[in-house]
């Protein structure tokens, strides 16, 4: 399904919960969404089921929806299509495009296949720039033809938080297709990210895609910082 089908099913489709995404640490849950005919399956996080943290405010879910946007913005196509819906079963949340198939794949299991390097070296992109604060290696989901990011709960932060699995390209070049899109984000052309982040942190994310641009390579993990590089567990 085209992804602006997706997004019609996913603001306008009928909700039934079916049941929790097993694992899941803010009670993830599996729905179905039927629109005029058709019914696709989708992750509802809503901001009822989220536990409390100390260094994220409460509706995590938004950044969930900001995570979509920022990858329209840059043209990466890494996550899955995500809306926002305030007429959900438990409330106000999130709605992501579920990935059927996914096979037991992660990201050491991924990193290797060089068809996919393109995609890793987006993602890292994307990360930076959404200062993600828990790109665990199971956070990446394989559908037997491409990759998908998920669990983007924790990012946008205007603190510093980047902690990720993913430093293989610490220092390489930035590649050419992403000059022009971080060049528009960093110029403040930032879509609707307005609508699911605070002022500051939509400053900050632009000022996080102006500085990659200015660097024009990927940074290195702060191994003496008081932020952690790396997620714990990793997978």
């Amino acid at each position: 399904m085209r992804r602006d089908d997706q997004l019609q099913l996913l603001r306008h489709g009928a909700v039934v919960v079916e049941g929790r995404v097993p694992g899941s640490s803010n009670q993830a849950l599996l729905v179905s969404v039927s629109l005029d005919g058709v019914t696709a399956r989708a992750c509802y996080k809503a901001e009822a089921g989220e536990r409390p943290l100390w260094d994220f405010a409460d509706g995590l879910w938004r950044r969930e929806v900001a995570a979509g946007e920022l990858d329209r913005l840059l043209g990466t196509d890494l996550v899955p299509s995500t809306v926002a819906r305030d007429d959900l079963p438990f409330g106000v949340g999130s709605l992501q495009w579920w990935i059927d198939g996914a096979t037991e794949d992660h990201y050491f299991t991924l990193r290797e296949k060089e068809s996919l390097l393109p995609w890793f070296t987006d993602l890292c992109a994307f990360d930076v720039v959404a200062n993600n604060a828990d790109r665990k290696g199971g956070h990446i989901l394989f559908d037997g033809e491409r990759c998908w990011a998920i669990d983007n709960g924790l990012c946008f932060h205007e603190e510093e938080k980047l902690r990720t699995v993913i430093w293989e390209y610490a220092e390489e070049a930035l590649p050419d297709r992403l000059l022009e899109p971080l060049a528009r984000l960093a110029q403040g052309e930032s879509g609707e990210l307005g609508y699911y982040l605070s002022a500051a942190e939509v400053a900050a994310t632009v000022a996080r895609a102006h500085g990659l641009l200015i660097a024009s390579s990927f940074p290195s993990p702060n191994e003496e910082g008081d932020w952690p590089p790396y997620p714990w567990p990793l997978i």
